[in-house]
C-alpha cells in the first residue's frame, strides 16, 4: 500500500487532485470552512481545524480515535451491523476515514469539508466515518467523493454512523463525482435523540458505473426532525439504486424525503423511499419526481409508507414522466431553441435550493448543472 504524502494545506496538493476535489465541492482556500479532512486512496493527507474553531471540534482518523478513546467502542458499529453484507465485512477488515465530534453547545458557523478520493485505477477504497454531534451543538459538513482524472476504474465502500444528541442540529451534504467505471457502496445510519435535527443532502451529477445506497434515520428521541434530500442526474448508462428511510420511534417526530431524478442515455435509476410511523403523533412526507429524457432509460420509483399507530400522518407523492411539451413550446415561443428550452427546464427541475447549501456551494453545484445542461 503506497502512503500518500501529507500536506499542511490543500494548495500544496498536485493540480490533478486539487482540480478533482474542487469539482466535488471542496474549497481550496478554506476561508469559509471550519476544518478540512482529505483522504486519498488509503491515506489521510490532510486533517486540521481552523484556529477559531479549535476547542469546539475534534477531527481525527477513525483508527486513531479508536486508540485514543476507549469509549468510542460503544459507537463503533453501533448503528450498522459489521456483518450486514459483503461490503460492510470488507470495511471491517481494514479501513480509513474520519472521526468527527462537535463538542457540547458548540455553534460552528462555517461548514467542515472532507474529500474522499480514488487516485489510482483499480483501487478499492474502504472508509468508516463516525460523527457525534453532542448536546446542543450545531454544525454542517460537506463531503466530496471523487476520482482523479487519471483513475479509470475503482471501488469505494463507505460506512458512516451519525449520532445526533439532544437538541443538536447537523446538516450533512455529500457530492458524488465518481468516474464512469466506479462501483460505489455507501452504508449509513443516523440516530436522533430528543429535539435534534438531521438533514442529509445528496448530489450526483456525473456518470457512475454502479451505485447503491440507502441511508436510514432512526428518530429515537421525542420531537426529532429528519430531512433527506437528493438530486440525481444519471447519464451514459449509469446504474443507480438510491433510497432513503426514516423511522419514527418516539412521539412528536417529523420527517421528509425529497428526491429529483433525471435519467438519459440508457441509465437505470431505482428511487426508493420509506417512512415508518411506529409511534404517534408523528408526521412524514415522501416526494419522488423523475424525468426521462429518452426511451432507453428507466426510472423505477418505489415510495412506501408504513403506519403502526392510528394517528400517524404520512403522505407521499411520486411522478415519473417526460418534460411537458407545452413548457418547451412556451420557451421556444420566447426565442429559445428546443435544446435550450429543455436544458432550462432540467436545471429548474434539479433545484439546488431544496438542499439549503451554503451560498458558495450552491454556486459550485449550479456551475456543474450549467455545464451539464450545455452538453445535453
Amino acid at each position: 500500500m503506497n502512503e500518500k504524502k501529507k500536506v499542511s494545506s490543500l494548495t500544496e496538493l498536485p493540480h490533478g487532485i486539487l482540480e478533482a476535489a474542487y469539482k466535488s465541492g471542496i474549497d481550496a482556500r478554506e476561508e469559509e470552512r471550519s476544518g478540512t479532512y482529505m483522504y486519498v486512496d488509503h491515506s489521510r493527507v490532510l486533517s486540521h481545524i481552523n484556529e477559531r474553531f479549535k476547542g469546539k471540534l475534534e477531527l481525527l482518523d477513525t483508527t486513531e480515535a479508536l486508540k485514543k478513546y476507549s469509549w468510542l467502542e460503544d459507537y463503533y458499529w453501533g448503528l450498522i451491523d459489521a456483518d450486514k453484507d459483503e461490503y460492510t465485512r470488507r470495511v471491517d477488515e481494514k479501513f480509513g476515514g474520519y472521526f468527527l465530534r462537535i463538542l457540547p453547545g458548540a455553534k460552528i458557523e462555517f461548514p467542515l469539508q472532507s474529500c474522499l478520493m480514488i487516485s489510482s485505477s483499480g483501487m478499492e477504497q474502504r472508509v468508516h466515518n463516525i460523527v457525534i454531534a453532542e448536546e446542543g451543538s450545531e454544525a454542517r459538513v460537506i463531503t466530496g467523493c471523487t476520482t482523479h482524472p487519471d483513475a479509470k476504474s475503482g471501488q469505494h465502500i463507505g460506512v458512516s454512523e451519525f449520532y445526533i444528541k439532544k437538541g443538536a442540529r447537523f446538516n450533512y451534504t455529500m457530492i458524488h463525482n465518481w468516474g464512469e467505471d466506479t462501483l460505489v457502496r455507501p452504508r449509513s445510519v443516523a440516530r436522533l435523540e430528543d429535539n435534534s435535527t438531521f438533514i442529509s443532502n445528496y448530489v450526483l451529477l456525473q456518470p457512475v458505473k454502479d451505485l447503491q445506497m440507502y441511508p436510514r434515520v432512526l428518530c429515537e428521541g421525542e420531537n426529532a426532525t429528519a430531512g433527506l434530500n437528493s438530486i440525481v442526474y444519471a447519464s451514459r448508462g449509469s446504474g443507480v439504486d438510491i433510497g432513503s428511510g426514516i423511522e419514527f420511534n418516539a412521539p412528536g417526530c417529523r420527517g421528509e424525503i425529497i428526491s429529483r431524478v433525471i435519467a438519459l442515455e440508457g441509465s437505470r435509476v431505482t428511487a426508493r423511499g420509506i417512512i415508518k410511523g411506529n409511534t404517534s403523533p408523528a408526521k412524514g412526507h415522501l416526494e419522488c419526481k423523475g424525468i426521462l429524457l429518452d426511451d432507453s432509460s428507466i426510472i423505477h420509483a418505489i415510495p412506501e409508507l408504513v403506519g403502526a399507530r392510528k394517528d400517524v400522518d404520512l403522505s407521499h407523492e411520486a411522478a415519473v414522466g417526460r418534460i411537458a411539451e407545452k413548457e418547451i413550446i412556451y420557451l421556444m415561443s420566447r426565442g429559445l431553441s428546443r435544446d435550450d428550452a429543455t436544458s432550462i427546464i432540467v436545471k429548474g427541475f434539479l433545484d439546488v435550493d431544496i438542499l439549503g447549501l451554503p451560498e458558495d456551494l450552491q454556486r459550485a453545484v449550479r456551475e456543474i448543472l450549467d455545464k451539464m445542461a450545455a452538453g445535453m
